[in-house]
């Protein structure tokens, strides 16, 4: 695939979410610590102490407050941080990635299918990626005096509706060459389907990564995209058709 630099590459809601996340991945870092004590009668008293602790490189008030937090959620029906958590980001990496993937991908998609039809869809597979992974959380930690991981600590990020974006890349543009590490070439349907089963394998592993993000907005991504463009054969044969021509755009 041949990708071009430069402004008048941008789309609208590409550009408008690349700009949100690093305003707020900004405040993250520069002034949300300061903030602490600030926000933290919005927080259960569980994180009173752990917070008046934090360094400047922990968890902060704002995080807990507008991350993805299960136990959070169900004690203070705080419900905005499914939408609010992709927002937000742990470190220069993690936000790079995710911006550059939306760059690299969101803008043919874009074009595409215009703006709203976009931003929809982005924000849909992004939301039920958090509510994956918050029922994920519930159940495995049914028991809250024995519960732990993340059911208690924020996921945040916008993999969830990242890994949606390369779902719906790969549905609507399956053979276009993507160059793996800027050097070997791999079209789109292969890299995102290798991708998933890395996601899913990866589940039982405690690494710090939410996975079950990544799996809930690409499972989500494709069953809504399989259903609204079923007249156009969108998804309808994409695995029994894996390893042949499939694009259509």
């Amino acid at each position: 695939m041949n990708v071009q630099f430069g402004n008048s590459m941008m789309t609208s809601a590409v550009k408008n979410i690349m700009l949100s996340c690093l305003a707020i991945f900004l405040f993250q870092t520069l002034i949300a610590f300061n903030l602490n004590e600030a926000l933290i009668d919005l927080l259960p008293r569980d994180y009173h102490q752990v917070i008046r602790r934090a360094s400047p490189q922990s968890t902060t008030s704002f995080d807990l407050l507008f991350g993805l937090v299960p136990f959070i959620v169900l004690s203070k029906l705080y419900i905005w941080q499914f939408v609010s958590y992709m927002f937000l980001h742990g470190g220069i990496g993690h936000i790079f990635f995710n911006m550059f993937a939306l760059w690299l991908f969101g803008i043919e998609l874009e074009r595409t299918w215009g703006t709203k039809e976009f931003l929809k869809y982005y924000f849909l597979t992004g939301t039920i990626a958090g509510v994956t992974t918050f029922m994920w959380h519930v159940l495995s930690n049914l028991d809250v005096n024995q519960a732990s991981g993340g059911f208690f600590i924020p996921t945040i990020g916008a993999s969830g509706a990242i890994f949606g974006i390369l779902a719906a890349y790969a549905l609507f543009f399956p053979d276009r060459e993507i160059y793996l590490n800027f050097l070997f070439p791999i079209k789109a349907k292969y890299l995102v389907v290798i991708y998933g089963l890395l996601e899913l394998f990866s589940l039982p592993r405690q690494d710090g990564i939410s996975h079950i993000s990544h799996l809930g907005g690409m499972v989500a991504g494709y069953f809504y995209l399989r259903n609204k463009w079923r007249a156009y054969g969108i998804g309808q044969h994409f695995f029994r058709d894996f390893f042949k021509r499939q694009d259509r755009w």
